[in-house]
């Protein structure tokens, strides 16, 4: 079973930058599908970035040209580079992996907290 742990989160002043990181256990990662989502006080959890297997990403809208998704399959690791931060991006940011695997489940990681404000 796959788990994973993020870890980068904290408290930083709006136009600064974090980089949250999220490592897999298991042998799979190289074949899975990962993602960043976030989850705002009061908010609906909602999606930030993508990366696939093949290191094709997307972004959500309101993240694109700030953030960049990418990975590091030797690490199993997924990163999230997030510049010019915003107060609207305080959240808890969830990892999730989804093995390419047909029956596979989605994994989720614990979350960490990303605070923005002065």
């Amino acid at each position: 079973q796959v788990q994973l742990v993020e870890s980068g989160g904290g408290l930083v002043q709006p136009g600064g930058s974090l980089r949250l990181s999220c490592v897999s256990s298991g042998r799979i990662f190289s074949i899975t599908d990962m993602a960043w989502y976030r989850q705002a006080p009061g908010k609906e959890r909602e999606l930030v970035a993508v990366i696939s297997s093949s290191a094709y990403s997307a972004y959500a809208d309101n993240v694109k040209g700030r953030f960049t998704i990418s990975r590091d399959n030797a690490k199993n690791t997924c990163y999230l580079q997030m510049n010019s931060l915003r107060p609207e991006d305080t959240a808890v940011y969830y990892c999730r992996a989804k093995p390419n695997i047909a029956g596979s489940l989605e994994v989720w990681g614990q979350g960490t907290l990303v605070t923005v404000s002065s």
